[in-house]
């Protein structure tokens, strides 16, 4: 009986195990969100909180907490100047678990983590995404008109 054992061991060894978390929490941290199994999802999200909680306090002592953990010295900038601040008001709960699917192959529960963001930060990246998306639009007409204007003089020299 495994009383009191907390955690889970994901068939690996220790040093493993802790590697395999440091990378999803790394990945996590980069990226936003991860898609992973929900055994490996609900253990990183136990580290990827603490990283959370340390970067809020923000002193010397929690920056070396964090980096013996978080493996990118740009992510962990990221964490401290960006993603702390986000949680600044809130007293936990930074991530969220979802489940999306069985694995093909071995039908394994895979699940999404992601950080937890409020609706105004979700308007403000849609809001970017769009003007990005009009942008790469407006090249693209300007491109298309640069090539038909091309293609007129090709043919007004033949």
């Amino acid at each position: 009986m495994r009383h009191k054992k907390d955690g889970r061991k994901l068939s690996r060894t220790a040093s493993h195990r802790r590697a395999l978390l440091r990378n999803l929490t790394t990945a996590l941290f980069e990226h936003e969100r991860i898609e992973t199994t929900l055994a490996k999802a609900k253990e990183t999200r136990r580290v990827a909180e603490r990283m959370i909680s340390y970067a809020k306090r923000g002193d010397l002592h929690s920056r070396r907490l964090v980096a013996r953990v978080v493996e990118k010295p740009e992510v962990v900038q990221k964490l401290f100047g960006t993603i702390a601040p986000w949680y600044a008001a809130r007293p936990g709960g930074y991530t969220r678990v979802l489940r999306t699917r069985a694995r093909q192959g071995d039908a394994g529960e895979m699940a999404m983590l992601e950080l937890v963001k409020t609706t105004e930060q979700k308007a403000a990246e849609r809001k970017a995404r769009e003007e990005a998306a009009k942008l790469a639009e407006k090249e693209a007409k300007k491109m298309s008109l640069r090539e038909a204007a091309r293609k007129e003089a090709k043919e007004a020299k033949a």
